[in-house]
């Protein structure tokens, strides 16, 4: 039997008041239902009203929004509904789980206190304080908080992101709702973290029995978490299926631009953006909202605005559905250059051995502890790198790893603290000011945040002359350069007279790397330039930076947490954690063979945009966080999330006492792992970095649960710890027990 509808929305109609006071459409007649347990996936770039959809139904939208249409849960309307009841429901029969949790906790109340007084506010009979505590407590040990009674005890500024997100979790799904909205829960998080915080809100979903609205742009969270998806462009759902029927076989020219803008993991194939942006609200014309990025686009096309239409729950708004059929992304939109090309050869142009810094401890306020004279913060314990010319080496670790800090001391041009940096056979602490001067022209840098890089009162013209002025470049040379830049990241040369906020993100990174490259370096940083861009923007500059290597441009030292990016533009990579370089070498060496167990966590946390691939998959969720700041640590400093150190006997000590370094080959020569036991990770996480999770995934088709599950075991037991495997837990069907309150 098909499970009961808890939430069906109709004609959703969201619109916002311009200057002169006219309504400005960003959502227009949205319609989906959610049955219990079932999780839809909504996907589509920025600005296609995924978020303002997933606001109008909690009524949380900005004051001035008009909302229209019909949100029926369990037989409540929910559009219209007066404010004060409204928020009866909200955390109650419906909750959310925030983008960014930081700003959604109170930053003056306690994390445990917090998720108390949702508690506190909606059950009856009301439940005391110490009860209302002890039972978050217990929320929090169910989403897999590794210090439950710390977290509870801690401000939200004081954890790190992985950590308030499943807080957030742990807090939405307090009272058991019905319906779970969550908008980007792992937009911004290490692929380690996101896979912790995927596991927390697939176990929350199942222990209540509520359904999912997932928002999301990662397609292959999507594909490994939903049931049904539905993709959203310019305010209206445009195609629906169920998620194996899409990723198979889209109907949508902008659904196959989609996937094929998304990198993947298990293979370096040519991706293809779509050309174009999205039209803003307010300026849509008639027809498809589509048609001007369309390359199937007709004249019926610009004229018609298709509705949803086709059979067995496979939609599409698209009049010419047959056209798109068995299409994939090369056949309709230009794919980017070759995804690999043999790495030339020759002597390093950046050499880096044993980089260490520290940073010292600055002094608390009197309400915490001094700080200990000459204590100093750890950031970087041994890195060693190196990068040819017209190489790209791919930096790679959670965050904390240490790797901005690797660029920053690279970019510095000076004496490292300890350890060596050589440029273009230059020796970093050996330059006088003037051969620095000379050398700031080689080594460029791009920025995660461009805005951060790119003044905002300077017109685009004259934030790309800078560095050329700055080097003293004739006025000539630099007036026939700057639109030369312009055209060769993609922009127009009438772009210059512009000022940046007039662009969106992904130009604005254009921007900046026309400025980058405007006085031809040798050596190019860069730090996570595509980690808050959509996946077609994502693609465009990938494809832009492969480009411009095939033009034998700079050398890239690139930094991110996405293997997916890595895969499709790394010539090498190098692995960080703890401050430490544990693994290096080519790429498909290196994902096809890792050594080291924490690569091999790394690659198995990152989902593929392959519905039976990614369910099909052996995967590993690490336990604990990464190291924070230290003063030194003997031994590996991954042992205590390690599975081989786990496994191990007396041979423990090793890596208690013996601080692992790079072994294997010379780093250019081949691959290279830090770990006293590399051999012995076969047999812990299978063959090519295999882990489990043990739980097999519900096959699709099959009806979700309904209602909610069972509540096994004695009172006031929250969840029965899942079987660890090797030091690492398995995902396992939890089983909450939730005591009244009292």
């Amino acid at each position: 039997m098909t499970a009961p509808t808890v939430l069906d929305v109709k004609d959703l109609r969201v619109s916002y008041a311009d200057a002169s006071g006219t309504a400005v459409p960003v959502v227009r007649g949205v319609g989906f239902t959610l049955r219990r347990g079932e999780v839809l996936g909504l996907v589509g770039e920025s600005g296609a009203g995924k978020t303002a959809t997933a606001l109008a139904l909690l009524g949380l939208l900005p004051p001035g929004a008009r909302v229209g249409g019909s949100a029926v849960l369990l037989g409540t309307e929910l559009i219209g509904l007066p404010v004060r009841e409204l928020a009866r429901l909200r955390g109650r029969r419906i909750a959310m789980v925030f983008q960014d949790p930081l700003a959604a906790f109170n930053p003056a109340q306690r994390v445990g206190d917090q998720i108390g007084e949702a508690l506190r506010i909606h059950q009856q009979p009301r439940p005391g304080r110490e009860s209302a505590r002890r039972r978050a407590l217990e929320l929090l040990e169910g989403v897999r908080v590794p210090d439950p009674a710390r977290t509870a005890r801690s401000y939200p500024h004081e954890l790190s992101g992985g950590l308030r997100q499943r807080a957030m979790i742990a807090m939405a799904i307090a009272n058991e709702p019905d319906v779970i909205v969550a908008d980007e829960p792992t937009s911004a998080l290490d692929a380690t973290v996101q896979a912790q915080v995927l596991d927390a809100l697939d176990s929350a979903r199942r222990a209540t029995g509520a359904a999912l609205l997932l928002v999301s742009h990662d397609l292959g969270v999507i594909a490994g978490a939903a049931d049904r998806v539905a993709v959203m462009y310019a305010g209206r759902i445009v195609e629906t299926a169920p998620v194996d029927a899409l990723f198979a076989a889209p109907r949508m020219p902008y659904t196959v631009g989609l996937l094929g803008s998304v990198p993947r993991l298990d293979a370096a194939v040519p991706l293809t953006p779509i050309p174009g942006a999205p039209p803003l609200p307010g300026e849509l014309g008639p027809g498809c909202a589509f048609a001007p990025r369309c390359p199937l686009a007709a004249q019926n096309c610009r004229e018609v605005d298709p509705e949803l239409a086709g059979s067995e729950g496979h939609l599409a708004a698209c009049v010419r559905p047959d056209a798109v059929a068995e299409r994939s992304g090369a056949g309709l939109f230009p794919a980017s250059a070759p995804a690999r090309r043999t790495p030339p050869g020759g002597a390093p142009l950046l050499r880096v051995t044993g980089l260490a810094k520290s940073y010292p401890v600055p002094g608390r306020s009197a309400a915490l502890p001094r700080r200990r004279p000459g204590q100093r913060r750890l950031a970087l314990e041994r890195v060693d790198l190196e990068v040819r010319r017209g190489e790209t080496v791919a930096l790679v670790g959670e965050s904390g790893s240490g790797k901005t800090s690797t660029l920053m001391e690279i970019i510095a041009l000076g004496a490292p603290e300890s350890g060596s940096i050589e440029i273009a056979g230059y020796d970093t602490s050996a330059l006088s000011r003037a051969e620095v001067r000379r050398l700031r022209g080689s080594v460029q840098i791009l920025v995660q945040d461009p805005m951060a890089s790119l003044d905002p009162r300077m017109r685009v013209a004259d934030l790309v002359a800078e560095p050329l002025r700055a080097q003293r470049f004739p006025k000539e040379v630099i007036a026939a350069r700057v639109p030369e830049l312009l055209r060769r990241v993609g922009l127009d040369a009438t772009d210059a007279e512009r000022r940046p906020h007039r662009f969106s993100g992904g130009q604005r990174q254009r921007i900046a790397l026309a400025r980058a490259l405007a006085v031809e370096p040798e050596l190019l940083l860069l730090d996570e330039p595509v980690s808050a861009l959509d996946v077609s923007v994502r693609a465009g500059i990938l494809d832009l930076l492969r480009r411009l290597r095939e033009e034998r441009g700079p050398a890239c030292l690139f930094v991110t947490h996405d293997l997916a990016v890595v895969r499709q533009i790394a010539d090498r990579v190098v692995v960080m954690y703890g401050g430490r370089t544990v693994e290096s070498g080519p790429v498909t060496e290196v994902f096809e063979g890792p050594r080291h167990p924490y690569t091999r966590a790394l690659l198995s946390a990152v989902p593929l945009p392959d519905p039976p691939a990614e369910r099909s998959r052996v995967r590993v969720v690490l336990p604990g966080e990464p190291p924070g700041a230290a003063e030194g640590s003997a031994g590996c400093r991954f042992r205590g999330r390690c599975p081989v150190y786990a496994a191990l006997g007396a041979e423990r000590d090793r890596c208690e006492r013996e601080t692992p370094v790079p072994a294997g080959a010379e780093p250019l020569s081949g691959h290279t792992a830090a770990c006293h036991f590399p051999d012995d990770a076969e047999g812990v996480f299978g063959p090519r970095g295999g882990g489990a999770r043990g739980r097999p995934p519900r096959p699709r088709g099959v009806d979700p649960p309904r209602g909610r599950p069972p509540r096994p075991g004695p009172p006031g037991a929250c969840l029965s710890p899942p079987p660890a495997v090797g030091g690492y837990r398995r995902r396992a069907p939890p089983r909450f027990n939730h005591p009244p309150v009292r």
